[in-house]
């Protein structure tokens, strides 16, 4: 429960209708077993202490009374055990009957939570039997305490305080209001579903939606149980179809028909930290009654999956459709920028690199989906000191290729020149002499654009804005930016794309060799005609800056967290001592570098991340980071 991942378990346990004892006797089989795995919370089945299908016998006194004793049974059994349990059974409160799921922990039961909608359609005919749940929580009076008992309950961990728990059953969450969202409103974090849902065709794969959608909306964790083995199978048949969602993704699953403990560990840090950012969440009555209860803050391995590239989906399917995505918002970022300022010609720096070639790319179907001729769009290559043979013939191919104009200027005099007026040592390779051809080369697009009646379009991406790694009114700045909101890693597979669609030739042969050529400024001179300089070795990996940025800013994780889950994503690709270097110069180069991203060019925010200061991030230049520093040293 460290960093705010709490371990949940959800499983079915292999009952007998209507043999109570037995089930009990199950039901603690599982809970000692989830809590061997360590898991702090635990949610079983609708109903598990009796079985769902037991039908009229419900209305039995026999049943019933068996259904409590099993349940003073659990209590026992939990008494030793650091974790909270739902279990279901049909208790009878002033002369009714309701279907409810009991929390307990620690020898204790917290609360007694009932059914609010119960089915009484197609196969499900609950209401000859049980009586919808109050909302409005009360005291009872059950196996001797004084007991919670309502809807509107929240269990809330003492020790995490972004732990806060509440149940619905099963139906609750499959009606128009569920009670989940007043729970969530009223600041749970995670919502606890023990069901018993038949299994027909095709109900699987909506149940998983439903969950996907509920726990998206609701920013929230959603631990849902399923009956399974031992239930009636006179009209129905159940699969223990057990499921783990958060916000949208679902962590765990079962398989079904077999049953067992699903685990997984939400991250309630993170959730309770996106209701904060967003206003969705905001102030509301508070009508829920809060019931303490208290865990042991264990610190354990993750048991959750660590995307190392949280922009870029594994499945080819999907990062294909990302792709086609992304372009088609840079596209029609251009296009209306185009429209907008009567603009017919597009100048765009190219070098041969990734970046470039992806502003290139764009630029071009822009014009082509505007019914303009190609060639409006115009290719400008400016060699300079640093420049390869390699990248400048990649960049004749590319204009080649997509029937743009093509631009030669070559700055070497120009520079050269330049640093005769300033008094600069050509022979001093300093920040000086590679920031002076940036420069140059941005005077060139912006002159020739105004000479052709056109915009320059910017090429510097996401990644390079994280890390300032721009010279400031250099590649730093264009009339429209249309990779600002596109991080390094996705800028790869966008190129990698684009070269899957081209026909064999000059452009399929330069994009895929652009893809094979190191990510570098070129404004050192070469070695051998080889680039010598790399941009991964001076700024570090763009898949562990990626990787930094989005648990920093889309998740607002702290630094200690981001290493932490840093070294269970890469673990086996970079050593612990790698991981702490580039995390130290990610920090410090994020706050020092922000008054580049201040003034940004307008560009086109393409997914969850940005940092244009007029969207997304919104940060003084002059904040210091000497907390975060602290954060992550202090927790190494």
């Amino acid at each position: 429960m460290k960093d705010g991942f709490v371990r949940v378990a959800t499983g079915t346990p292999e009952i007998g209708v209507a043999d109570c004892e037995g089930n009990a006797a199950e039901v603690i089989r599982l809970m000692r077993q989830a809590s061997q795995v360590n898991a702090k919370v635990l949610v079983l089945p609708e109903l598990c202490l009796t079985g769902y299908t037991a039908g009229d016998l419900f209305l039995q006194t026999t049943l019933k009374q068996a259904a409590l004793e099993a349940l003073e049974k659990v209590i026992k059994a939990s008494k030793g055990l650091d974790m909270i349990t739902v279990v279901g059974l049909p208790l009878g409160v002033d002369g009714r009957l309701y279907n409810c799921a009991a929390l307990v922990c620690g020898g204790t039961l917290l609360g007694v939570v009932p059914k609010r909608n119960p089915p009484n359609y197609g196969e499900f005919y609950e209401l000859r039997h049980f009586t919808p749940g109050p909302r409005q929580a009360r005291a009872i009076q059950l196996l001797g305490k004084e007991i919670p008992f309502g809807g509107d309950i929240l269990f809330c961990c003492a020790e995490m305080e972004d732990l806060k728990l509440a149940v619905e059953v099963c139906e609750d969450l499959w009606v128009p209001e569920a009670p989940s969202v007043g729970h969530a409103l009223a600041g749970a974090t995670v919502i606890l579903n023990p069901s018993a849902s038949d299994e027909v065709v095709g109900k699987a794969a909506y149940r998983e939606l439903l969950l996907k959608s509920q726990s998206a909306r609701l920013v929230a964790g959603y631990v849902y149980a399923d009956a399974g083995m031992g239930e009636s199978s006179t009209d129905m048949v159940f699969a223990g179809h057990n499921l783990i969602a958060e916000n949208g993704c679902i962590l765990a699953a079962s398989k079904r028909y077999e049953g067992g403990l699903v685990t997984a560990d939400l991250d309630v840090q993170y959730l309770a930290a996106e209701r904060m950012r967003m206003n969705t969440f905001g102030a509301h009555p508070q009508t829920h009654l809060k019931v303490p209860f208290h865990l042991r803050l264990d610190k354990l391995s993750l048991d959750r999956f660590i995307d190392p590239s949280p922009f870029v989906p594994f499945d080819d399917m999907a990062r294909d459709r990302r792709c086609e995505d992304i372009l088609d918002i840079q596209v029609h970022g251009l296009m209306t920028r185009l429209r907008h300022t009567g603009c017919q010609r597009a100048v765009v720096g190219v070098s041969g690199g990734l970046d470039s070639t992806l502003a290139l790319l764009v630029a071009a179907r822009a014009f082509e989906r505007l019914g303009l001729p190609a060639d409006g769009v115009i290719a400008v290559t400016m060699p300079c000191f640093g420049t390869t043979h390699r990248t400048h013939e990649n960049a004749l191919k590319l204009a080649q290729g997509l029937g743009a104009s093509l631009r030669e200027v070559d700055i070497q005099a120009s520079v050269r020149q330049h640093f005769a007026d300033i008094g600069h040592d050509e022979a001093v390779h300093d920040v000086t002499y590679e920031n002076s051809q940036a420069r140059e080369r941005t005077q060139v697009l912006m002159d020739l654009a105004n000479q052709v009646g056109g915009l320059v379009v910017g090429t510097g991406d996401l990644s390079e804005l994280a890390l300032g790694w721009a010279t400031y009114s250099g590649d730093h700045m264009s009339m429209y930016g249309v990779n600002a909101g596109v991080p390094k890693t996705l800028v790869r597979h966008l190129v990698r794309y684009a070269a899957g669609q081209a026909e064999e030739g000059p452009l399929k042969e330069a994009l895929t060799d652009v893809l094979n050529t190191p990510v570098s400024p070129e404004l050192l001179p070469p070695k051998d005609g080889e680039i010598s300089q790399v941009t991964e070795d001076l700024v570090g990996p763009y898949e562990l800056h990626d990787f930094f940025l989005y648990h920093m800013v889309r998740r607002m994780a702290p630094p200690a967290k981001i290493r932490r889950l840093a070294l269970v994503a890469f673990e086996g690709v970079y050593p612990p001592p790698v991981i702490d270097k580039w995390l130290e110069i990610f920090l410090r180069r994020f706050f020092q570098q922000q008054f580049k991203r201040s003034c940004l060019p307008d560009g086109p925010k393409v997914g969850s991340v940005a940092l244009s200061p007029r969207g997304d991030w919104r940060m003084p230049s002059d904040a210091g980071n000497k907390i975060w520093q602290k954060n992550l040293q202090n927790n190494a």
